[in-house]
């Protein structure tokens, strides 16, 4: 069985590691191959690396960083399908959607590629008499990245090309069930010219993770997963002094108003719902039907997922390929039972799918589920797998305080033909990030994603000006070339 290494200093190594963990195909219910999980000493020898590389790496041109840029984008482009068949094979998701992850990580890159820009200073001349200020940017050090299993090269990129640009050295955790396509990166990174040591890859379970957290070679760590891990890492982290970006969980509303297209809405919304299975932190898992939209909009929905192709993600054809473990399909399955009993009506219930010849497979098909109320589990939790819950209700106003009342605020949309309506909902909701008439609104990269409440623990969004900023830290330079011996009184008197 094939064992997947970690990347140290420009190779492939074993490092000091001992054990290992199953890597799954998901479709099969198979391990096809095991990846190492590091101890502490590891994470030691892979940050000491990443400090001297640190050391010419951090005053590198802008010029050097930037080319290396441009080879890592094109080498994207020329192995995606390779990298897109190595996700499909390792989460479940179907290759078209493991493409289009690569896509939108891929923008990342491009503005990366761009980074002279976002690292222009400003200067003020003569701000007293024969003084300027200017100021500028400079890198951190070592940082770290602790990615999640649903985007295995997606969320790592919204990190480490922006790191990595601003003059920082990168060591990336990633999730233990999806590493082979982390591993495809680093290789990627040295044929496009990246130095030895400059981006790292640590495969591993909670000790990597809190090696990382407790190390004080590391200046900051970003982190994406769920709420109560990303409270972990911002606790831990800021504890030892790090700089720490924690990106939590989302219970994500989609508000369907009567003056909307039901047919285009219902489209968008069975995309949302159950594209990549549900494991998506910007997935639609509540639908909201404002008054006469409801009955037209369940209708609509049930017929939808009903013509859901569930099968492998390698496979062509298939819509929607299985979730990637047996305790996340038992986890969907049991959500949608417990919503069965606390009055929820199941109009679609998936449970119960097998797909022939993958028998072993993780597979769950769509569930969907109407008349849920904000006392039900389905609502409350985060079930993160393909179950789309109907609440409806009233009016706008009523949708607006649903949503402002949950504990989470990363995404949430609205359908509907009224420009007054979707102005004052995008106004008023307490999100992050909001679709109009787009379910997932997850910004491009030369902006910021981050949700509010507890989508984002601490303060800093990823990517975009938020990343720039959050790898760097300004330093403001105030001059003077006297022509003159100095004198006692301050400058901006003078």
């Amino acid at each position: 069985m094939k064992t997947i290494d970690h990347w140290i200093n420009g190779t492939a190594t074993t490092a000091g590691s001992t054990r290992t963990a199953p890597v799954y195909d998901p479709a099969a219910g198979q391990a096809r191959a095991k990846v190492l999980l590091a101890e502490p000493s590891d994470v030691d020898t892979a940050v000491a690396a990443a400090g001297k590389a640190f050391e010419s790496w951090g005053d590198s041109s802008l010029s050097q960083r930037t080319r290396v840029m441009f080879a890592f984008r094109e080498l994207l482009v020329k192995h995606e399908d390779e990298l897109a068949r190595i996700i499909s094979s390792e989460h479940g998701k179907v290759v078209d959607d493991a493409r289009g992850e690569i896509v939108r990580g891929r923008e990342i890159v491009e503005y990366a590629c761009g980074i002279a820009d976002a690292l222009k200073g400003g200067f003020s001349d003569q701000v007293s008499r024969d003084v300027d200020v200017h100021d500028f940017r400079q890198p951190l050090g070592v940082v770290a990245g602790i990615t999640p299993f649903n985007f295995p090269i997606m969320v790592p990129l919204w990190m480490h090309p922006i790191a990595i640009a601003t003059g920082n050295t990168f060591v990336l955790k990633p999730s233990e069930r999806v590493p082979s396509a982390s591993r495809l990166v680093a290789e990627l990174y040295a044929e496009a010219g990246l130095p030895d040591g400059v981006f790292t890859v640590i495969n591993g379970d909670k000790v990597a993770v809190d090696a990382i957290l407790e190390h004080p070679g590391i200046a900051a760590v970003s982190f994406v997963g769920s709420t109560p891990i990303a409270k972990y890492v911002h606790e831990c982290g800021t504890a030892t002094g790090k700089r720490v970006q924690a990106l939590g969980g989302a219970k994500n509303h989609a508000v369907v108003l009567p003056d909307a297209d039901l047919e285009y809405a219902a489209n968008h919304l069975t995309a949302a719902a159950f594209g990549s299975a549900g494991q998506r932190c910007m997935a639609i898992s509540i639908g909201v039907a404002v008054g006469s939209a409801g009955d037209g909009l369940i209708e609509i929905l049930e017929r939808k997922a009903a013509e859901i192709k569930v099968g492998p993600g390698y496979d062509e054809g298939n819509d929607m390929g299985p979730v990637v473990t047996e305790a996340a399909r038992r986890r969907v399955i049991d959500s949608v039972a417990l919503g069965a009993e606390q009055g929820a009506t199941v109009v679609v219930d998936g449970r119960e799918l097998r797909v022939a010849g993958h028998e072993g497979g993780f597979f769950v098909g769509p569930s969907l589920l109407d008349n849920v109320t904000t006392e039900m589990s389905a609502y409350r939790e985060e079930i993160f797998g393909p179950v789309l819950g109907i609440v409806r209700v009233d009016t706008l106003d009523e949708a607006i305080a649903l949503i402002n009342a949950n504990q989470y605020g990363n995404g949430t949309a609205v359908f509907t033909g009224s420009g007054e309506a979707a102005r004052r909902f995008q106004r008023e909701v307490k999100v992050g990030m909001i679709g109009v008439n787009v379910p997932i609104p997850v910004p491009m990269s030369y902006y910021s994603f981050g949700g509010w409440k507890d989508s984002l623990i601490g303060d800093s969004p990823i990517h975009g000006p938020a990343g720039v900023n959050f790898y760097t830290r300004a330093k403001v330079v105030t001059t003077r070339w006297p022509q003159s011996a100095a004198g006692f009184n301050f400058p901006t008197s003078s």
